[in-house]
Formats: structure tokens, C-alpha cells, sequence
């Protein structure tokens, strides 16, 4: 097998695709010669021969133990890693080649701890770092499968890279995704397990802060609050956490610094316009805004299915000694009623005088997204109900019971959030029932709640009440 020329290249290629001619070409040998062809390049690469035997390789490792062993034995690590990198420092890397490579590498992780080991030693970080820099989503996607593939039950490698040395190469990943996506799993795989499972998102998100800008650009202006890569990561963190609301436990720390940023982005709304969009809304600061407030309603939302209320870890709780509920209420009483409910009020001079300083959604969803974060944080939570009623909040959320065009299933949030708020507390249920009529506009789609919207003769602004 000393001699291979191209043709034969592509002839074991197709014959490699299945398991019995992988188990045959181990048995052959075949491995160790394609190692000497590349070990042999010189100078300029031949990228066609290159190419080929990197699919070559990729598939004889494929799930044949023989061969994952023979690629260690013969030094494939370094070979296929010297290649990867001369690639990396190119002016023209061949993005293919480097993808086709990392595969290689991917199916020979597989094998256990010391071919990972191997790999991790012989490319971390700086080689890590050199090809997540190359940028396309080609590279990105084997890229993670070989870093998470490495770290998954060692946890040296994780420590390594949740450390100064390894969270570089998590930024640069982070930014080629937010810039070039991405096309598989590995990634949110990879982020979950560093930014969540690890609670090492205070420590990376700041890395992230000063990467889309410009060089000379005042990093203090407030339209460089945050990153595009910030509010991808955001997005990101939001994504795993929707689709594994159930699997992932996040801790106080995570839940507290994705609330300092909440806070610190509400800021955008003293200059919002309403929304045409949903998330993400094109804007990096609105999107800061939304995911933050979309990671906390499902930390919440999982932490009330599983928590125990005396639970001293509660993150809830946690986040209720912060004052949560008060800020997301003067948030929601200093938005503009939802549409449904302007459309019921007959204008008037005085009316658009009082509610000329109402805020407009800054996405579509926004007041949906409010409603259903106070309705996870009351949940089963007595003293969380108290301070609905205690901060005047109970008719504040009776008027989010409505349906509005500019947020998707505000009703059904609406009245989820009213019956945690009213569940077993006897006080919050007097309060509705003594629910006093002055005047009102009459709106079918609410009147068939049981509701009825009263505005207030004082300040004018809209409210729900329910018909005895």
C-alpha cells in the first residue's frame, strides 16, 4: 500500500463508507499509508491530494476502533494538526480542507480518553484559537465537535477551558457563529455546558464586549452598551434553555448576572420605537433587552417546577430579593396599554396629554414576555402574590388578560400570570371581587372574559375590571 495515486484515493473513499470496508481496509492497513502521503507533502500543499486523503481518513475512523488506534499509533494527531494549522496561517486557507481535517480529528475523539487527550494536548489553545478565526460556519461546526468531544467527561479539559487560556477560543467561536451561524448542535452543546452547566457566563460574556467595535470608537457610548456577539450569545443561552427547560439547572450566580444585565438594558427604552419585529429585532440593544428577559422567565419557569419552596438555593427567591417583581411592574405600567384596549378608549385631548409618556414594545412580544416572567415568579410563591397586591399590581395584570396583535399569546400569559398571582391567597382574591365599576368602554373580545376596561377618571389611563 506504499503507492496510492489519486484515482485509488477515491476508490478507498467510496469503499470506506461502509462498515465492513472500513473493518477490511483496517485489516489492509490502509491507514498508515495515507499518513506517510501526507507526512510526505513538501511545499507548495497539493490540495486536491490533501483533500482526498483527509475524507479518506475521516472515513476509515469512522466508528473502526482498529483504525482510531492505528491514527494514534502513527502520529495521525500531529500530521493532520501540522496541516490544520499551516492552513490556519495562510493568506488563502482552503476552508474545505481545514473542514474535512477537523472531521478527521471528530471521528477519532470518539474513540475515548486518550485520543482526545492526544488532540487536546497537541492543539490547546492556540491552535483552537488560530482556526475558530478563520470564521465560516464550515470550520465552526467540526471545530465544537472536537472541543466538546475532548472536554465531555474530563473534567481537566473543561477546567482548561473555562479557564483565561480557553475562553478566548470560546469567544472567537461565539463570534464566527454570531457572524457565519452555524449549522449543527455542537455549539449550543458547547455553550450550555460553559455558560449554564459550568456558570462560567460571567466570566465569558465580558470577553465578548469590545469585538464588533471599531477601532478608535468610544467604548462608553451607550450604543456600545453591548456587543453583537453579547446579544448572540444571549440568544443562544435563551435557545437551550426553551428546548431544555427541564435538563439544565442554573445557578444563582448565572440567574443574578443575566438579571444585571436586564437591568442595565432597560435604558433603551427611554428611546424605544415600537417594534415591528419580533426577536431578534435588529438591534443589538433591544435584543440584549429580550433575551435577557426570555433566559429569566424560563430559569424561572423551570426553578417552580422543580424548586422547593423552602429551599434556601431557590433561584426565585433569589431574584425576588432583588426586587424583580417591583422593576418588572414599573416596567409594565410605563408601557402604553396593549392595542386591543386602545382601540376600546375614546380618545380625548386629556387622554393623549396623559399618555403621551407611555413607552411602546420594543419587540413584538415584549409585554409578553414581562407578564409571563412575573407569572412564573408568583407561582406557588405566597409572599411574591402579597407583593402584586402590596405595589397596586393586581389590575395592572388583569389588563394584560387580552389578546394584542403586537403580543403573541399575551392573553393566554395574561391569565396564566393572574391565577398563580390570585392561587391560594385570599387576600389577592378579595381585592379582585371588590372591584368597584365607574365607567367603561365596552370591547366584545373582553367582555367575554368576564372583564370589563374602566378608565380612571383621575389619571385617565385604562384599566380591567371584572363584571360582578
Amino acid at each position: 500500500m506504499d503507492r496510492i495515486g489519486l484515482s485509488d484515493l477515491e476508490n478507498l473513499i467510496h469503499t470506506s463508507k461502509s462498515d465492513s470496508g472500513r473493518s477490511n481496509l483496517a485489516s489492509k492497513r490502509v491507514l498508515p499509508a495515507v499518513l506517510n502521503i501526507l507526512n510526505s507533502q513538501t511545499l507548495p500543499l497539493d490540495h486536491n491530494l490533501l483533500s482526498l486523503c483527509f475524507k479518506l481518513l475521516r472515513n476509515l475512523c469512522a466508528g473502526e476502533f482498529e483504525n482510531q488506534n492505528l491514527f494514534l499509533e502513527f502520529d495521525g494527531v500531529v500530521v493532520v494538526s501540522s496541516i490544520l494549522m499551516s492552513e490556519a496561517g495562510s493568506l488563502r486557507p482552503d476552508h474545505m480542507l481545514v473542514r474535512w481535517g477537523l472531521q478527521v480529528l471528530a471521528n477519532v475523539c470518539l474513540a475515548g480518553k486518550q485520543h482526545q487527550k492526544a488532540i487536546w494536548e497537541e492543539i490547546f489553545p492556540l491552535g483552537f484559537v488560530s482556526l475558530a478565526r478563520l470564521g465560516t460556519k464550515e470550520i465552526c461546526d467540526p471545530l465544537c465537535m472536537v472541543i466538546y468531544t475532548c472536554c465531555d467527561g474530563n473534567h481537566e479539559c473543561f477546567g482548561e477551558l473555562c479557564s483565561d487560556s480557553g475562553l478566548p477560543v470560546v469567544a472567537e467561536i461565539v463570534k464566527t457563529a454570531s457572524s457565519a451561524s452555524f449549522g449543527e448542535d455542537w455549539i449550543k452543546l458547547l455553550l450550555s455546558r460553559i455558560c449554564l452547566e459550568e456558570s462560567q457566563l460571567p466570566m465569558l460574556f465580558p470577553k465578548l464586549r469590545f469585538m464588533d467595535i471599531p477601532e478608535g470608537e468610544d467604548i462608553d457610548s451607550k450604543d456600545y452598551q453591548f456587543s453583537f456577539e453579547q446579544a448572540f450569545l444571549l440568544q443562544i443561552l435563551s435557545e437551550i434553555l426553551n428546548e431544555r427547560l427541564r435538563d439544565v439547572v442554573v445557578s444563582k450566580d448565572v440567574a443574578l448576572f443575566v438579571y444585571g444585565v436586564f437591568k442595565k438594558s432597560v435604558g433603551v427604552l427611554e428611546h424605544a420605537v415600537r417594534g415591528k419585529s419580533g426577536l431578534p429585532s435588529g438591534s443589538v440593544a433591544v435584543d440584549a433587552l429580550g433575551y435577557s428577559l426570555t433566559i429569566l422567565r424560563d430559569i424561572c419557569a423551570h426553578d417552580s417546577v422543580r424548586g422547593n419552596p423552602e429551599d434556601t438555593n431557590d433561584v426565585v427567591d433569589v431574584l425576588l430579593s432583588q426586587d424583580i417583581i417591583e422593576l418588572l411592574l414599573i416596567l409594565l405600567g410605563d408601557l402604553e396599554p396593549p392595542a386591543i384596549i386602545r382601540k376600546g378608549i375614546k380618545q380625548s385631548e386629556n387622554q393623549e396629554g396623559a399618555s403621551c409618556s407611555s413607552k411602546p414594545c420594543p419587540y413584538k412580544g415584549f409585554r409578553r414576555d414581562i407578564v409571563s416572567l412575573i407569572g412564573n415568579c408568583v407561582y406557588r410563591r405566597k409572599h411574591a402574590q402579597d407583593e402584586i397586591r402590596g405595589r397596586n399590581g393586581i389590575l395592572l395584570l388583569l389588563q394584560q388578560c387580552v389578546t394584542d396583535e403586537d403580543n403573541p399569546f399575551l392573553r393566554e400569559w395574561g391569565i396564566w400570570s393572574v391565577r398563580n398571582m390570585l392561587e391560594g391567597n385570599e387576600e389577592n382574591q378579595k381585592v379582585v371581587s371588590e372591584l368597584q365599576l365607574q365607567g367603561s368602554a365596552d370591547v366584545p373580545q373582553i367582555s367575554a372574559l368576564g372583564l370589563r376596561i374602566e378608565v380612571d377618571q383621575k389619571t385617565r389611563r385604562a384599566k380591567l375590571v371584572n363584571v360582578p
